[in-house]
Protein backbone atom coordinates (compact mmCIF):
# COMPACT_ATOMS: atom_id res chain seq x y z
CA UNK A 1 0.00 0.00 0.00
CA UNK A 2 1.30 3.50 -1.11
CA UNK A 3 0.73 6.18 0.90
CA UNK A 4 0.73 9.66 -0.13
CA UNK A 5 1.61 12.76 1.24
CA UNK A 6 -0.65 15.32 0.77
CA UNK A 7 1.69 18.27 -0.13
CA UNK A 8 0.72 21.79 1.47
CA UNK A 9 -1.34 24.23 -0.85
CA UNK A 10 -1.30 27.30 0.84
CA UNK A 11 1.83 28.29 3.35
CA UNK A 12 -0.03 28.05 6.59
CA UNK A 13 -0.75 24.59 5.93
CA UNK A 14 3.27 23.76 6.01
CA UNK A 15 4.75 22.20 9.17
CA UNK A 16 6.30 24.49 11.07
CA UNK A 17 4.18 27.61 10.04
CA UNK A 18 5.14 30.33 11.03
CA UNK A 19 8.36 29.44 11.92
CA UNK A 20 10.44 29.70 9.13
CA UNK A 21 13.54 28.11 8.81
CA UNK A 22 15.50 27.19 5.18
CA UNK A 23 19.10 25.64 4.51
CA UNK A 24 21.30 28.35 3.16
CA UNK A 25 23.53 26.00 1.68
CA UNK A 26 20.58 24.65 -0.70
CA UNK A 27 19.19 27.91 -2.02
CA UNK A 28 22.03 30.58 -1.79
CA UNK A 29 23.23 29.18 -5.25
CA UNK A 30 19.31 29.63 -7.07
CA UNK A 31 19.35 33.22 -4.93
CA UNK A 32 22.45 34.21 -6.59
CA UNK A 33 21.20 32.84 -10.09
CA UNK A 34 17.73 34.95 -9.31
CA UNK A 35 19.76 37.98 -8.74
CA UNK A 36 21.86 37.98 -11.70
CA UNK A 37 18.77 37.90 -13.95
CA UNK A 38 16.68 40.52 -12.10
CA UNK A 39 20.28 42.81 -12.90
CA UNK A 40 20.25 41.54 -16.56
CA UNK A 41 16.89 42.39 -16.57
CA UNK A 42 17.13 45.72 -14.68
CA UNK A 43 19.65 46.71 -17.57
CA UNK A 44 16.82 45.89 -20.27
CA UNK A 45 14.58 48.05 -18.72
CA UNK A 46 16.49 51.24 -17.80
CA UNK A 47 17.47 50.83 -21.86
CA UNK A 48 14.22 50.99 -23.05
CA UNK A 49 12.31 54.40 -23.04
CA UNK A 50 10.53 55.70 -20.96
CA UNK A 51 7.02 55.00 -22.35
CA UNK A 52 7.45 51.25 -22.65
CA UNK A 53 9.15 51.47 -19.49
CA UNK A 54 5.81 52.59 -17.84
CA UNK A 55 3.95 50.30 -19.96
CA UNK A 56 5.63 47.35 -18.97
CA UNK A 57 5.12 48.24 -15.37
CA UNK A 58 1.62 49.01 -15.70
CA UNK A 59 1.66 45.24 -17.26
CA UNK A 60 3.71 43.70 -14.75
CA UNK A 61 1.50 45.09 -11.78
CA UNK A 62 -2.08 44.64 -13.38
CA UNK A 63 -0.78 41.12 -14.10
CA UNK A 64 0.43 40.61 -10.56
CA UNK A 65 -2.90 41.82 -9.06
CA UNK A 66 -5.07 39.79 -11.59
CA UNK A 67 -2.89 36.38 -10.48
CA UNK A 68 -2.79 37.01 -6.72
CA UNK A 69 -6.34 37.61 -6.35
CA UNK A 70 -6.90 34.47 -9.01
CA UNK A 71 -5.24 32.38 -6.38
CA UNK A 72 -7.97 33.29 -3.90
CA UNK A 73 -10.90 32.45 -6.59
CA UNK A 74 -11.57 36.23 -7.42
CA UNK A 75 -12.08 37.12 -11.00
CA UNK A 76 -11.11 40.75 -11.26
CA UNK A 77 -11.87 42.57 -14.72
CA UNK A 78 -7.97 43.18 -16.40
CA UNK A 79 -9.59 46.67 -17.77
CA UNK A 80 -10.67 47.74 -14.42
CA UNK A 81 -7.63 47.07 -12.76
CA UNK A 82 -5.16 48.26 -15.28
CA UNK A 83 -6.87 51.47 -15.12
CA UNK A 84 -7.03 51.73 -11.43
CA UNK A 85 -3.45 51.33 -11.35
CA UNK A 86 -2.56 53.63 -14.21
CA UNK A 87 -4.71 56.40 -12.04
CA UNK A 88 -3.13 55.49 -8.60
CA UNK A 89 0.48 55.43 -10.50
CA UNK A 90 -0.64 59.38 -12.45
CA UNK A 91 -0.55 57.64 -15.99
CA UNK A 92 -2.69 58.85 -18.73
CA UNK A 93 -3.89 55.84 -20.62
CA UNK A 94 -6.82 56.98 -22.01
CA UNK A 95 -10.31 56.11 -21.17
CA UNK A 96 -10.37 55.65 -17.22
CA UNK A 97 -13.02 53.28 -16.09
CA UNK A 98 -15.23 53.45 -12.84
CA UNK A 99 -13.82 50.79 -10.43
CA UNK A 100 -15.54 47.94 -8.45
CA UNK A 101 -14.78 48.48 -3.92
CA UNK A 102 -13.10 44.66 -4.54
CA UNK A 103 -10.48 46.78 -7.48
CA UNK A 104 -9.76 49.38 -5.96
CA UNK A 105 -8.76 47.87 -2.35
CA UNK A 106 -7.03 45.00 -4.16
CA UNK A 107 -4.70 47.59 -6.08
CA UNK A 108 -4.44 50.41 -3.45
CA UNK A 109 -2.67 47.26 -1.22
CA UNK A 110 -0.59 45.92 -4.28
CA UNK A 111 0.78 48.97 -5.57
CA UNK A 112 1.73 49.67 -1.31
CA UNK A 113 3.12 46.24 -0.71
CA UNK A 114 5.08 46.71 -4.28
CA UNK A 115 6.30 50.23 -4.11
CA UNK A 116 6.74 50.55 -0.01
CA UNK A 117 8.43 46.74 0.25
CA UNK A 118 11.34 48.90 1.90
CA UNK A 119 8.87 50.02 4.30
CA UNK A 120 8.28 47.90 7.79
CA UNK A 121 6.00 45.19 7.54
CA UNK A 122 4.16 46.49 10.74
CA UNK A 123 0.41 44.80 12.20
CA UNK A 124 -0.92 48.50 11.80
CA UNK A 125 0.06 48.28 7.70
CA UNK A 126 -1.10 44.30 7.38
CA UNK A 127 -4.27 45.73 9.11
CA UNK A 128 -4.51 48.33 6.57
CA UNK A 129 -4.09 46.57 3.71
CA UNK A 130 -7.76 44.25 5.03
CA UNK A 131 -9.66 47.30 5.34
CA UNK A 132 -8.51 48.07 2.35
CA UNK A 133 -9.42 44.85 0.40
CA UNK A 134 -13.13 44.78 2.57
CA UNK A 135 -13.67 48.71 3.46
CA UNK A 136 -17.42 47.58 4.64
CA UNK A 137 -16.62 44.94 6.61
CA UNK A 138 -18.56 42.37 4.38
CA UNK A 139 -16.92 39.59 1.79
CA UNK A 140 -19.86 38.69 0.22
CA UNK A 141 -22.35 38.05 2.49
CA UNK A 142 -20.53 37.24 5.78
CA UNK A 143 -19.76 40.04 7.92
CA UNK A 144 -15.95 40.11 9.19
CA UNK A 145 -13.99 42.35 11.07
CA UNK A 146 -11.57 43.93 8.78
CA UNK A 147 -8.01 45.73 9.72
CA UNK A 148 -8.06 43.77 12.77
CA UNK A 149 -6.64 40.32 14.47
CA UNK A 150 -8.91 37.25 14.56
CA UNK A 151 -8.71 33.76 15.40
CA UNK A 152 -8.94 30.85 13.43
CA UNK A 153 -8.67 27.13 13.70
CA UNK A 154 -6.38 25.54 10.83
CA UNK A 155 -6.81 22.08 9.42
CA UNK A 156 -3.83 20.71 11.53
CA UNK A 157 -6.05 21.75 14.38
CA UNK A 158 -3.27 24.79 15.69
CA UNK A 159 -5.00 27.42 17.08
CA UNK A 160 -3.61 30.62 16.65
CA UNK A 161 -4.01 34.41 16.28
CA UNK A 162 -3.48 35.42 12.57
CA UNK A 163 -2.61 38.63 11.20
CA UNK A 164 -4.81 38.75 7.78
CA UNK A 165 -3.11 40.85 5.06
CA UNK A 166 -2.44 39.61 1.34
CA UNK A 167 -5.32 37.20 0.92
CA UNK A 168 -9.03 37.01 1.07
CA UNK A 169 -9.81 36.33 4.33
CA UNK A 170 -12.88 33.57 5.19
CA UNK A 171 -14.97 35.51 7.60
CA UNK A 172 -13.73 35.10 10.81
CA UNK A 173 -15.21 33.31 13.91
CA UNK A 174 -17.42 35.80 15.54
Amino acid sequence: MVRRIKQATYIHERAGWPDFRWDHARISARLVNVRHRQGRLIGRMEGLGFQLRTEAVLDSLTEEVLKSSEIEGEKLDRDQVRSSIARRLGLDIGGLMPMDRDVEGVVEMMLDATQGYDRPLTAKRLFDWHAAMFPTGRSGMSKIRAGQRWAQRLPNNAFVLRKVALTRAKPSIE
